[in-house]
């Protein structure tokens, strides 16, 4: 099985136009115990449609969430590889990176204070479009508020390209970098 990594569709589509190179998690209700992990050093970007994320990214009120799928069908665009993670657990230093993602600023005040175990998971990713989309049938396997999900394996015609050249890679990661 291919693994799936759930995440909003906005967030989705702003990895996948080069416009973000991280991902930062709390965790969903189903992480059990031990909480969140970056677990998979490569995984597909699951989009999900959660109506109010809009609401809660830096984007302009009227922002039009995208059209998912048909009705019964999942459709994956991007395949990500964590090229390296670290748990922050000081609040200014996750403040720092806000110039290099979408969420509001209480949005990820808020994951960060969640629990008693102060901290955000941050991945640094390397994005790649499929060459086509992948698509499959949705389950009920596929709900809830977890993070990772098993899905079909990639049909061995679709291939995958970088969506950032090497130069504008390696730049923003030594931006971020420099301010941790």
């Amino acid at each position: 099985m291919s693994i799936g990594f759930k995440e909003w569709t906005l967030i989705c589509q702003a990895l996948g136009a080069g416009n973000q190179s991280l991902i930062l998690r709390k965790g969903g209700i189903a992480e059990g115990r031990a909480g969140f992990r970056f677990e998979h050093p490569e995984f597909y970007l699951f989009p999900t449609l959660f109506h109010e994320q809009v609401s809660k990214l830096k984007l302009p009120a009227d922002t039009a969430l995208p059209l998912m799928a048909q009705p019964g069908e999942i459709a994956i665009d991007y395949q990500l590889k964590v090229e390296w993670t670290v748990e922050l657990t000081d609040l200014e230093a996750v403040r720092r990176l806000a110039p290099f993602h979408l969420w509001r600023d209480e949005v990820i005040e808020e994951r960060f204070h969640y629990d008693k175990k102060q901290a955000l998971s941050v991945a640094f990713v390397r994005v790649s479009r499929l060459s086509r989309p992948f698509v499959f049938a949705d389950s009920p396997q596929y709900g809830g508020c977890r993070s990772w999900v098993d899905l079909p394996e990639l049909p061995t015609d679709i291939c995958a390209r970088t969506v950032l050249g090497d130069s504008a890679h390696q730049g923003r990661e030594a931006d971020i970098r420099a301010l941790l």
